[in-house]
């Protein structure tokens, strides 16, 4: 069989390696000129700039790729042993990600923290309940939302109370394992010494990860040439480029539902109205160069809060990128987001950024992704009418988990069925 794949982005490049392993004919396209999709990494000066996710877990999967790329050697570890902050009531406070953290932050108040502890009693989500619903019922007001469900959301630019834990936070716990008690697992977890795998990244960023795949299998990738049509065929699909047409027996493709609705408009108008139906949230970020030495990973900011932005990352920190910090802006926070320009953004990033750690800022960068991030918001409904013609698969971060190893994930088990292997479920 032969398989076309559209999109070169981490989902496509990592279905490219999984079905190449597996000795499937495969074939991918790539509009623009550069592999990745959102994983980019780029020089400014001296400094390592992410555009997209700023670093990762080295999972299992994840490590068989790098052993299989020769990247071992490229690889930097981060220091996951700082904390996390929340911005709250105009200061930094330590979300309790931890036992130790649990009881010494003065994020949460006495009863706050007792309220997480009667957690095992509550009951498992409930239907049309929303995060914030969830997370509240579950863990009180306080956790809620002060840290969780800014925690959880906060990557996708979505309020909590506009998610609905069905089709969001209640895939993920579902795939975790997590039937029941929440805090329960947790400390199962905490009994049987179990770590999560290491935070990484490379000499010159996860760019590299993705710059590897594709040298690596370079000869069945064409970047620069748009999928400008599918069309059914009897045995198969035909993908039309400027280059000409490619013949697969199936068709993967890895992009935005939006890029998907258009392209499968000519096989299934249905199909094309529902993935219209999916949101997205566009996404800003400013890129800082500052002499603010604070220890953390990050600050979280909860919805509602004064500062015009999502969160930070604190890259100078836990990656050792001197002097880096990236800054989140999405539309919660800032509404004219999309409507500002590059240096309006650098401008509200440094001045929410020294209002939050007391140090000056200077932006270096902007960098902006549109459609941007899957909202996972009540339009995910949408995801129960999701009809696929035979030998038309998604490997996607809108109908799977994003982030870098749960695209792996996806892809692997994408190439499994398509290869004719069984799972490890299986």
């Amino acid at each position: 069989m032969k398989v076309g794949v559209v999109g070169a982005g981490i989902s496509g490049l990592s279905l490219v390696h999984a079905l190449a392993k597996r000795d499937v004919d495969v074939t991918a396209f790539e509009a623009r000129e550069t592999p990745g999709g959102v994983v980019q990494s780029r020089r400014v000066g001296e400094h390592v700039l992410e555009l997209g996710p700023q670093r990762l877990r080295l999972t299992p999967g994840l490590e068989s790729i790098v052993d299989d790329l020769g990247l071992g050697n490229r690889l930097e570890f981060g220091d996951d042993d700082q904390p996390i902050y929340v911005y709250h009531d105009g200061e930094l406070k330590v979300a309790p990600l931890s036992v130790r953290e649990a009881v010494t932050t003065d994020l949460l108040g006495p009863l706050g923290k007792l309220r997480i502890l009667l957690e095992p009693l509550t009951d498992p989500q409930q239907p049309d309940e929303t995060v914030d619903d969830f997370l509240v019922r579950k863990f009180g007001q306080q956790a809620a939302r002060r840290y969780l469900g800014p925690l959880y959301s906060g990557l996708y630019g979505t309020d909590p109370r506009d998610m609905l834990v069905e089709y969001s936070l209640g895939r993920v716990l579902e795939k975790a394992g997590i039937d029941g008690s929440v805090l329960l697992w947790v400390a199962r977890k905490l009994r049987e010494g179990r770590e999560s795998p290491p935070m990484c990244t490379f000499e010159d960023g996860l760019g590299e990860l993705t710059d590897g795949l594709y040298e690596a299998h370079a000869d069945a990738i064409s970047l620069g040439t748009p999928v400008e049509a599918i069309r059914e065929r009897e045995d198969g699909y035909e993908l039309r480029t400027a280059d000409g047409s490619e013949y697969v027996d199936d068709v993967v493709l890895t992009t935005p539902a939006p890029t998907c609705a258009d392209l499968l408009a000519p096989i299934d108008a249905d199909l094309e109205a529902t993935l219209r139906r999916f949101n997205y949230n566009p996404i800003g970020m400013v890129f800082l160069e500052s002499s603010f030495d604070g220890t953390g990973i990050g600050t979280l900011i909860p919805p509602g809060s004064d500062a015009q932005i999502s969160g930070l990352t604190w890259n100078a920190s836990f990656l050792d990128r001197d002097g880096i910090f990236t800054c989140y802006v999405d539309q919660l926070g800032y509404p004219a987001l999309t409507e500002a320009t590059d240096e309006e953004l650098g401008k509200v990033g440094a001045a929410e950024f020294e209002r939050i750690t007391g140090a000056p800022a200077t932006p270096i960068h902007v960098h902006r992704w549109e459609p941007g991030m899957p909202a996972y918001d009540r339009s995910w409904r949408a995801t129960d009418d999701l009809a696929l013609p035979d030998g038309v698969h998604l490997c996607t971060n809108f109908v799977d988990r994003p982030g870098i190893p749960g695209r792996i994930r996806s892809a692997n088990r994408l190439a499994d069925e398509l290869a004719g292997e069984p799972t490890p479920a299986e």
